[in-house]
Formats: C-alpha cells, sequence, structure tokens
C-alpha cells in the first residue's frame, strides 16, 4: 500500500513538472518573439497617454535595440524627440538573464545619469501608463508558470511572481498567439484579487519575416486612463555597432543610426 501511494506521489509530482515545464517553454518561445526579433533592430514609436478625465499627452522617440546573445543580454536605448520637455532624454537598459537589469535615465535639462534601482522598474515609464519593465520585458525567471487552457489559436498561461513582496501584483494571465508567438493579452490582478492593469495587442504586421507589434495599450483599470504605443519605420538586422550601446551615447546620440530614411 506505501509503495502505491508513494508512486501515485511521484507520477502526480512528474506530472506537474512536465506541465510547469511545458509553460516555461511557451513562455520563452513568447520572449523570443516579442524581444529578439533579428539581431538587432530599430523603431519609432508614439505613445499617446489619456488621464482619467480624458486630457491626452503625446511622447516620441526612436528605439534602437541589439542582442548580445538570443534570448540572453541585450542593449537597449530610447532616444526621446518630442515633446519639447523630454527631447533629447534618453533611457538605456542593459538586460541580464541571471541578475537584475541595469537601467539608467539620461535627463539633459539637468545633465543628470540617473540610475534605476530594481525596486523602480515597475513605475511609470516618462509619464506614461506602461511601465519601465514593460518596454524592456520582464526577466521570465522572475515568475513560476502555469499553463490555464488552450485552444487552437491561444495558449492561456498564468505566471506568479517567485518574490511576491517585491511587485505590486499578486498574478496574471497572459494569452499567446499560437501563429505568432506573440502576447496579445496580459492581465494583472492585485493583492485582493482584482484586475486592475491591461496589456494588449492591437495590430500585429509581418515586417522582415517577423511578426511585430506595431501597435499597443495599457489601461489602469481601477483609476482610469490609458497609454498606446504606435510603431514605424521598423528595420531589423541593421548591423548595430556595440559601441553605440554606451554611457557616451546618452550625451552624444548616434544620429547616423537614428536617422530612420536609412
Amino acid at each position: 500500500m506505501k509503495n502505491a501511494v508513494f508512486l501515485l506521489l511521484t507520477g502526480l509530482s512528474l506530472t506537474n513538472t512536465l506541465y510547469a515545464q511545458e509553460a516555461r517553454d511557451i513562455v520563452k518561445q513568447a520572449e523570443l518573439a516579442a524581444y529578439y526579433a533579428g539581431d538587432d533592430g530599430r523603431s519609432a514609436a508614439r505613445m499617446i497617454i489619456t488621464d482619467n478625465q480624458g486630457r491626452k499627452q503625446m511622447r516620441q522617440f526612436t528605439i534602437l535595440r541589439r542582442d548580445q546573445a538570443d534570448g540572453g543580454a541585450q542593449d537597449m536605448m530610447v532616444f526621446f524627440s518630442q515633446p519639447a520637455d523630454v527631447r533629447d532624454t534618453v533611457f538605456r537598459v542593459v538586460k541580464h538573464t541571471d541578475s537584475d537589469d541595469d537601467r539608467w535615465l539620461y535627463l539633459p535639462g539637468l545633465d543628470l545619469v540617473k540610475r534605476i534601482s530594481a525596486g523602480d522598474k515597475r513605475t511609470s515609464f516618462v509619464g506614461s501608463h506602461f511601465f519601465y519593465e514593460d518596454v524592456s520585458g520582464r526577466n521570465t525567471e522572475l515568475d513560476d508558470f502555469t499553463l490555464l487552457e488552450q485552444n487552437t489559436d491561444h495558449y492561456l498561461l498564468q505566471g506568479k511572481p517567485k518574490d511576491p513582496a517585491s511587485v505590486e501584483f499578486s498574478r496574471y494571465q497572459v494569452k499567446i498567439d499560437k501563429t505568432s508567438m506573440l502576447p496579445v493579452e496580459i492581465r494583472f490582478f492585485d493583492n485582493q484579487d482584482r484586475e486592475y492593469r491591461k496589456v494588449e495587442t492591437l495590430k500585429v504586421e509581418n515586417i522582415d519575416g517577423h511578426p511585430t507589434v506595431t501597435h499597443s495599450r495599457v489601461q489602469d483599470l481601477l483609476s482610469g486612463g490609458q497609454t498606446e504605443m504606435q510603431f514605424r519605420f521598423i528595420k531589423y538586422d541593421l548591423g548595430l555597432p556595440e559601441d553605440i550601446f554606451s554611457e557616451r551615447s546618452l550625451r552624444n546620440p548616434p544620429r547616423d543610426w537614428l536617422n530612420l530614411k536609412d
């Protein structure tokens, strides 16, 4: 009898392990599709920020991204051009897989490079409803995943933080399109299990052979307000040199590589 119970428990443990591995494999594929298309990339982006009273603001910027390894370390620079109060602001990210990402914000009015601490990664990105972590991507190793369901079109997974005290959410559900492997909807729940935040993909286009999100939206479901982000002039595999992803580029942007006509 004891042997039978042991075998049953062992079988359940192995099944749970296999399901967890399947969920993590799906998440890894989605991460590659969403953040690692091509060896590098460039795009122009525009954010329309709408507060809970309907007032709108705009942010315009260019993103440069270079992968050190597919699915691994990554460099990113975000150069703001409009409006005037954020012009020449630069956001720099060095993404790691085995530790917290390094993030800096250059504030030209103060000629100051401000380091963004790990505790601030889930705070507003330049006044929008996107977080710093949304822009560069959340490290998938920070969460445990469960495959909740699937159909012919989508996977639905649940993520729970391994360190609940480090984030403002208790769990989230992410829907991943089976064809593109891109996340198309993420719903965040707070410690009272209220859905308080939603991230949606509104448009996907095939660019240089890569399914690419060209229009997305974040909504604050409790306080109201939202931010939409649209991407244009997207190019992959430009051969971006490593040396432009440096502290020097915060004050001296690589103008040649920011020319969207090239």
